[in-house]
């Protein structure tokens, strides 16, 4: 399939965390989209919430139990018949009653139209109470802190998943979890980093892990599987099936995590093996189930995950996995960092090559945005076709023959950060062309299946890095998008981290995502003749149907 020859490429821009640092002019017609914040005040109906206590302590003349005692207290605050205590809180309440007093704050979560204790801290606590949001990521995992009182960010942090010195891609891990103890070796590498990080962020704040209520998750399937130590067999084998789609609210303690151990986990659920509980809570953040418009919400990372729909219906695919390149498609790619070059312009006259590094390092690669962009340039200005290949009387002394094969020399070595001349090969351009067009052909694809043209799409919402740093104007010059108007696209960062936030401080927002879950039909992405030619179609830059993309303006001397 199409996405199979995508997948190293589309890999790359998950690696990509390009950044802006000084400013240079965007191409002609070309308009910056700043990123736009998703921020949204969640419902004002929390599910775990602090009450305050005032029990009558037991004398003589009253002796009811203790536990009794208190869940007429609790009852009586929340205004509701159902409390339930866990048995390993009930062994430790009566010293911790009479250490406070019977006076203290309870913090409770709802499940299901039942309330549920954690734990009992002295009067006042409510603004020392705290929950977290974790993004599940494959190769990076992110960690937010919040006060639950207010709901606001304390701290954020960030890591390798540690389940990297497995393997870098799902199925490696999957494979390694078959062996005699690999997938609980799995998961305690995960737990084990998780909960160094944790006690990290507690300690640098002054905060007791017990202090710490409620956690909530969003990954993909197979991540989502290995943090709950499920075994992940069957996602990458017919017939794709996980061990299980929707996780009852899990206490922390089930899991060793580093937290109070009655914390209730909430797991973002996931529809079927290839689509996760990141990708739902990306859906959420967009709010297109919200809108009666028709909106694209687009996740490029391992895969490329796709949905379009409204309020009342959502079509989902994605596209195959494969294996990646390390550090992107381009024998110059790289992870972004110092001296990465994230942004490139091309002076159309001169074909003087201009780029901007982060933070204006000597340059030693290039990262997701900036291969775009350079791509998007050379097109412009006439130094690759409309097949990407490269055209020599416009290179000029720039293009080099390297062992067979032509490279263009994008930034000599007396200017290069690694002493070597940085170079862009007619193969790295022939993966992007591939990989731009299986993204494009699953746009199409999808949107032909539910019958709505492209131009009928009133936003469309791009998540993760590739939505944070990609300029609109280059991925539609070489036809990876669809010529919509820029203010179209709407990006929003890491939408799994906000979305894992929303749905852990609101009601609406955690019953929201199992609404989604259901509401969404997957469509799986079958080699057929339709998709071929649609693939083959797009294999051009920016497409063989030029009225597609009557932005792009060609070069014609």
């Amino acid at each position: 399939m199409a996405g199979e020859e995508s997948a190293f490429w589309l890999r790359s821009l998950e690696n990509s965390h390009c950044r802006t640092l000084q400013a240079i002019p965007d191409p002609p017609g070309a308009v910056q989209i700043k990123q736009k914040i998703m921020k949204k005040t969640p419902d004002a109906k929390p599910w775990i919430k602090s009450v305050g206590l005032k029990i009558t302590a037991p004398s003589l003349k009253d002796n009811t139990a203790d536990i009794d005692r208190l869940i007429k207290g609790i009852k009586k605050e929340l205004e509701t018949e159902e409390i339930g205590i866990d048995f390993s809180m009930v062994k430790r309440l009566p010293r911790v009653l009479r250490e406070y007093n019977y006076r203290g704050d309870a913090v409770v979560f709802e499940d299901q139209n039942s309330w549920h204790l954690i734990d009992i801290f002295p009067s006042g606590s409510a603004n020392n109470i705290y929950v977290l949001a974790v993004d599940l990521g494959t190769s990076t995992v992110v960690v937010r802190l919040m006060a639950l009182s207010t709901q606001e960010t304390m701290d954020e942090t960030s890591f390798k998943n540690p389940q990297n010195e497995i393997g870098k891609d799902i199925l490696t891990r999957i494979h390694f979890s078959a062996q005699e103890g690999g997938l609980s070796k799995l998961q305690s590498l995960l737990i084990k980093k998780l909960n160094k990080e944790i006690r990290a962020l507690a300690k640098k704040h002054d905060i007791s892990p017990d202090s710490v209520v409620g956690m909530s998750v969003a990954g993909n399937t197979t991540m989502t599987h290995l943090f709950l130590g499920l075994d992940p067999y069957w996602i990458c084998r017919e017939p794709y099936i996980p061990v299980i789609n929707k996780p009852a609210l899990l206490m922390s303690a089930e899991i060793g995590l580093a937290i109070n151990p009655q914390a209730p986990i909430l797991i973002f659920p996931n529809v079927g093996s290839y689509f996760g509980g990141d990708l739902i809570a990306g859906i959420l953040v967009s709010d297109m189930m919200q809108q009666s418009d028709v909106s694209f919400f687009v996740d490029v990372g391992t895969n490329a995950e796709v949905v379009i729909g409204n309020s009342d219906w959502l079509m989902a695919c994605a596209g195959a996995a494969g294996p990646a390149l390390e550090g992107g498609v381009a024998s110059m790619g790289m992870m972004a960092g110092p001296g990465v070059i994230d942004k490139v312009i091309i002076d159309p006259e001169t074909l003087e090559i201009r780029i901007r590094t982060i933070e204006n390092h000597p340059p030693v690669g290039i990262c997701g945005s900036g291969l775009i962009d350079l791509v998007a340039q050379l097109y412009l200005s006439g130094m690759i076709d409309l097949r990407g290949k490269y055209v020599k009387a416009r290179c000029r002394d720039r293009l080099a023959d390297i062992d067979g094969i032509k490279h263009l020399i994008v930034v000599p070595s007396e200017d290069s950060g690694t002493g070597q001349p940085l170079t862009l090969s007619q193969p790295d351009i022939d993966a992007l062309m591939r990989s731009k067009a299986a993204m494009y052909t699953i746009l199409t694809f999808i949107s032909n299946t539910v019958n709505i043209p492209m131009s009928e799409i009133s936003r469309f919402y791009v998540a993760g890095t590739f939505g944070s740093y990609i300029q609109p104007h280059s991925a539609i010059t070489i036809g990876m998008i669809p010529d919509l108007p820029l203010e179209t696209y709407v990006p929003l960062g890491n939408s799994s981290l906000k979305g894992a936030s929303n749905a852990l401080l609101s009601v609406r927002a955690r019953d929201e995502i199992f609404r989604i879950r259901d509401q969404i039909t997957y469509l799986e992405l079958n080699v057929n003749q339709e998709f071929m030619n649609l693939f083959s179609a797009a294999k051009f830059i920016p497409h063989t149907d030029r009225s597609l993309f009557p932005s792009v303006k060609v070069r014609t001397s």
